[in-house]
């Protein structure tokens, strides 16, 4: 512990850099959004240490106070795993819903596949059933690959 104060105290700028440069590739490698906070609040610490250079206990504190506001922050202000807002244009799925398509071939026991967009992409009626080949379906939802749809009038 006493070599890691000694480097601290002689090359502050350059621990805490380090530091926040470890922090982000662990970050990078890992995707969770937890560790960036924590790289960023190290990187304004190098930068505070190298500017105004206050002392071992006045950079720790900086760094606590910084990762705990950004950590709170982020959560409050970016939260994570919530559903694409209507009109995404990244939620590739969403806009397939109320799409009409027809079917590549006749559905049996309810499964089959139709054609969207120049893609075919497997299917299921609603309520089951059969559907003959190059009838008109409409898109009602999807359920992970399998798009839902039901017949048109």
């Amino acid at each position: 512990m006493a070599a890691l104060t000694e480097i601290l105290a002689a090359q502050p700028f350059w621990f805490w850099a380090g530091l926040a440069a470890a922090l982000l590739a662990v970050e990078a490698a890992t995707g969770t959004g937890w560790l960036l906070w924590p790289a960023s609040s190290a990187g304004v610490v190098a930068l505070a240490a190298l500017v105004l250079g206050p002392g071992l206990m006045g950079q720790a504190v900086l760094f606590a106070v910084l990762t705990l506001v950004t950590t709170f922050g982020a959560r409050r202000f970016f939260p994570r795993g919530e559903a694409a807002a209507p009109g995404d244009i990244n939620d590739t799925s969403a806009r397939l819903v109320g799409q009409p398509a027809r079917s590549v071939s006749a559905f049996h026991h309810g499964a089959g596949r139709i054609a969207l967009d120049g893609k075919e992409w497997a299917a299921e009626l609603e309520g089951g059933g059969a559907l003959t080949a190059e009838a008109e379906v409409e898109v009602t939802g999807i359920r992970g690959a399998i798009l839902q749809v039901r017949r048109r009038h």
